[in-house]
């Protein structure tokens, strides 16, 4: 039971609101100590650990990047895009994205769009352009826009990365079924997220295509 201990480090760091980092690492020395491992031999492990999983780092190098794009007016060049195309509206725009974000979830690319990457210095001044511009000016809609851009996003992931067979959820449902003794494929299970995902899909779009209305109807008030 002693191994366990890491947990409680984890619960009492996250309480006490210590570093994250911080935190784990030292609920993985403890863990490491209380399974009898010296601490030469922990060490290694962490190194071992980090050696082999480089490439989760790279994100350390992409974020830099985004920051120095956007201090460039990465934003305002989105917006004055949007604002050039005739026909684009903020719903149009998200469901578009919507359905980007769930095919490549569901090929495995979970990384290519995220909160950082995408939504926060593409997509929500893009939704927030189109927005102003159907509203005829500056849109009292526009922390909902961002709120909905950030919700797409969300959306499209979780509901897309279940069709990839090779998902941590899909592996744990396999994992857990076959604990009651009932045997199914990867596969099987992923074919199976395919009509969520569709429903998912077609539920968000339409609050989208509300979203436009809505900003339509504004416009022609104003």
């Amino acid at each position: 039971m002693l191994v366990l201990a890491g947990i409680v480090v984890i619960a009492g760091g996250f309480l006490l609101r210590f570093n994250p980092l911080l935190v784990i690492l030292v609920s993985a020395l403890v863990t490491g100590l209380a399974a009898g491992l010296d601490p030469v031999r922990v060490l290694a492990t962490f190194g071992h650990a980090f050696n082999e999983t480089r490439y989760v780092t790279a994100i350390y190098m992409v974020l830099p990047v985004i920051g120095l794009l956007e201090r460039r007016g990465l934003q305002a060049r989105a917006r004055s895009l949007v604002a050039g195309l005739r026909g684009a509206t903020a719903g149009r725009l998200l469901i578009g994205y919507l359905l980007f974000r769930q095919i490549t979830a569901a090929l495995g690319l979970t990384s290519v769009g995220g909160p950082a990457q995408t939504v926060r210095p593409l997509v929500a001044p893009m939704a927030e352009a189109a927005a102003e511009r159907q509203r005829g000016g500056a849109s009292d809609e526009a922390e909902r826009v961002k709120a909905l851009a950030a919700g797409t996003d969300n959306i499209g992931l979780f509901f897309g990365e279940d069709i990839f067979i090779a998902i941590g959820s899909i592996l744990l449902m396999k994992g857990v079924l076959e604990g009651y003794g009932i045997v199914l494929e990867p596969f099987q299970l992923a074919v199976w997220a395919i009509p969520t995902a569709i429903a998912a899909f077609l539920i968000h779009g339409v609050r989208l295509m509300l979203l436009d209305r809505r900003l339509a109807r504004k416009g022609r008030g104003a």
